[in-house]
């Protein structure tokens, strides 16, 4: 991921804090901050399917961020002072989760569409929409996903392959 010529170039990166059944994310994180790229995390609005891109501070602002229901960590509905990525510059790369993946870029989230959503936010922005990159185990890797009409496909797969 760190020597992605995708993730070399961006300066303003979306990733999720992973769950225990997904790829960690923490040690990319910590990169971000040490090459001076901006951070920018999802917080989930809870009975819809909206989300914003907020951004850290640093690695370290992780600890401060709430436990939501669904056991994700997110900064707190009534934090205002993060920056939204959207009503600033946009973003240029957004690392995606999710449960599976097939080779012509589909991708089968948690079934809420919260990043279908959100990249049709990001087309509308004058930056346009960002270079996205799913993050996967092997075994997430089917030979097709079920796709619904607003699926936005992904750009790009990273898994190991051995």
């Amino acid at each position: 991921v760190i020597s992605h010529p995708k993730y070399q170039e961006s300066k303003r990166i979306a990733i999720f804090l992973s769950m225990p059944d997904e790829i960690q994310t923490e040690e990319i994180i910590k990169d971000i901050f040490k090459q001076g790229k901006e951070c920018f995390i999802p917080r989930y609005k809870p009975h819809s399917n909206h989300m914003d891109m907020l951004k850290l501070s640093s690695a370290e602002d992780i600890s401060s961020l709430t436990l939501t229901s669904w056991n994700i960590l997110q900064p707190s509905d009534d934090d205002s002072a993060r920056e939204d990525a959207l009503a600033g510059g946009g973003l240029d790369l957004i690392f995606m989760p999710g449960l599976g993946f097939d080779k012509k870029g589909n991708r089968l989230g948690r079934g809420k569409g919260y990043y279908d959503t959100y990249l049709e936010r990001c087309m509308k922005h004058p930056r346009g929409k960002p270079y996205t990159i799913a993050l996967a185990f092997r075994e997430q890797i089917c030979e097709s996903v079920p796709v619904a009409e607003n699926d936005v496909q992904i750009d790009e797969i990273l898994y190991e392959d051995r």
